[in-house]
């Protein structure tokens, strides 16, 4: 086949308001999710972007060209999610037809973002998009408002960061610390700017489908994932109520040395909480006769690491005079050269036992 002309959903608005799950193949198929998709919701710029697609699948076929026009969807959750879904379904695409080229059709930026996935597989020969004519009405000031209001994506976007803002200003207010507000202010904002920044926003609504999930299917994991956010919160207050003593202490110590101690002093509960989730899944994996070797070794890993960091940060704190620590500097280099011992021969038991479950479950 000499072309595939590709329609890009990234969001699954498809899905979610025409319930129709991608990909959609062939130019009446196509037709029929397209008026499926105006009729549900006639707003929805996905609509135009597939009549867009199949003109242009009807512009190749009438000179001659030998084309096949599909529309893949991918999830809510715009971003690796949506994303893993929608390589799934290009893969499926293009081992069943075997194009020499594509054509992408989108509606914006944000369904054109998945072009280097698209690029790393198969040669894109041109990026259509399909733009709709509104008229003075709709590019009003009201209509921009509601669009803000209604639609989650720009409205979890545009309200949140205002809202820490005034939401610390009436707290500080309350207690009659308008000073603090400005502390408190710039600092929750910076916080939800790096969740958001490094992606957490993704793997918090990862794992809290996978918790759903569960819920719903009646797995062990779901009870594991509560107690290892309870072993989180214990571990937080701790390493709080730890590093409270030495911040209100006449000796000012450094914020390096109370990150240590917090680390130090809860990097055990942490690490239960990490082999709790882990559990939790072997467990079900077990019940389900699934087998999945790397599962089995990340308990390995995530207590060599915790040991490593433990030891590392207790030799750390010795190291500083001024703290009185409770071991002494040449004990703590004791505990760190040990420490590190244990932690590769934890890390060699984890890599064999994966292997021997790996052979196990191919010799089956």
């Amino acid at each position: 086949m000499d072309v595939l002309v590709l329609c890009i959903d990234r969001d699954n608005d498809l899905g979610r308001k025409a319930g129709i799950n991608g990909s959609v193949i062939g130019r009446e198929a196509n037709i029929q999710a397209a008026l499926k998709l105006g009729i549900s919701d006639p707003e929805d710029s996905d609509t135009n972007t597939i009549f867009g697609g199949i003109k242009a699948f009807d512009e190749f076929v009438a000179t001659g060209t030998i084309a096949e026009i599909a529309t893949i969807s991918g999830d809510v959750n715009v971003g690796l999610t949506s994303d893993n879904k929608l390589a799934d379904q290009l893969d499926m695409l293009l081992q069943r037809f075997q194009p020499s080229s594509v054509i992408v059709v989108s509606d914006g930026a944000e369904d054109e973002a998945i072009l280097p996935i698209i690029q790393s597989r198969i040669k894109v020969n041109g990026v259509r998009r399909v733009l709709v004519k509104q008229s003075h009405n709709l590019e009003s000031t009201y209509y921009l408002l509601k669009q803000i209001f209604t639609e989650p994506k720009i409205s979890h976007t545009v309200f949140i960061v205002p809202g820490l803002a005034l939401l610390m200003f009436a707290i500080f207010g309350i207690i009659r610390y308008p000073e603090g507000a400005w502390i408190a202010m710039t600092g929750s904002i910076g916080l939800y700017l790096l969740f958001r920044g490094l992606g957490l926003d993704d793997s918090m609504q990862s794992a809290k489908q996978t918790m759903r999930e569960s819920l719903y299917a009646g797995k062990i994991a779901f009870i594991t994932y509560i107690l290892a956010g309870m072993l989180i919160i214990i571990a937080t207050i701790q390493g709080a109520a730890s590093i409270s003593q030495l911040y209100w202490s006449p000796i000012w110590y450094g914020y390096l040395t109370l990150a240590l101690v917090f680390l130090h002093d809860t990097i055990w509960w942490y690490v239960a909480a990490a082999i709790s989730i882990n559990m939790g899944k072997i467990m079900d994996m077990y019940l389900e006769g699934k087998t999945d070797a790397k599962t089995y070794s990340y308990p390995f890993f995530i207590f060599a690491t915790g040991l490593v960091i433990w030891s590392a940060t207790g030799f750390m704190l010795a190291s500083n005079a001024d703290l009185k620590f409770s071991i002494g500097i040449f004990q703590s280099l004791q505990y760190l050269a040990v420490s590190a011992v244990l932690a590769v021969l934890i890390t060699l038991a984890g890599v064999n036992v994966s292997k021997r479950i790996a052979s196990d479950t191919a010799a089956k």
